[in-house]
């Protein structure tokens, strides 16, 4: 009798990946982020990725990340960690994980400890010397939210669709 299969991926490889596909579905031209939220089960909650608000035309909101405020996509796009939380409809978050391809903004931040997600597990952190960022670690830790970097494990992911 064969046993199981050898080169099965882990558990956040399978949830960042979930993330990072989810980020795919951003029309952003610049950043795409996409977020998976899982229970202590590892089930998958919630998904979400950077885009403007139902009802709000990708062809009519701005884009850009220069200009006037209104003439850039900042004041208009919701995030990926908040899409996730609010595409959530069975209750509580309280306890879960939240996977993200970008460390959480600082208002992002206070949606996450809002929430009650306690981990947050991001791919990069490219903003991190930014106020926004430093702002957000500063409430996770007071919340006693832990957050860590995914590590690598060098396996290549692909998807044949």
């Amino acid at each position: 009798m064969p046993g199981q299969r050898k080169d099965y991926i882990s558990w956040d490889e399978y949830f960042m990946g979930v993330a990072q596909l989810s980020g795919m579905r951003s029309k952003d031209p610049n950043t795409q982020v996409g977020a998976c939220i899982v229970g202590n089960d590892n089930r998958i909650l919630s998904m979400g990725y950077n885009g403007f608000p139902n009802g709000c035309s990708d062809d009519l909101f701005p884009w850009a990340r220069e200009g006037g405020e209104m003439e850039t996509k900042y004041p208009f796009v919701t995030h990926s960690e908040l899409n996730a939380i609010l595409n959530y409809r069975g209750g509580s978050l309280e306890g879960t994980k939240l996977y993200v391809s970008l460390f959480p903004c600082n208002e992002c931040a206070k949606a996450i400890i809002q929430s009650g997600i306690k981990t947050v597990v991001y791919a990069t952190d490219k903003y991190r010397d930014s106020e926004s960022v430093k702002a957000s670690k500063m409430m996770f830790d007071a919340a006693g939210v832990a957050y860590c970097q995914y590590q690598h494990s060098g396996k290549k992911i692909e998807l044949e669709l």
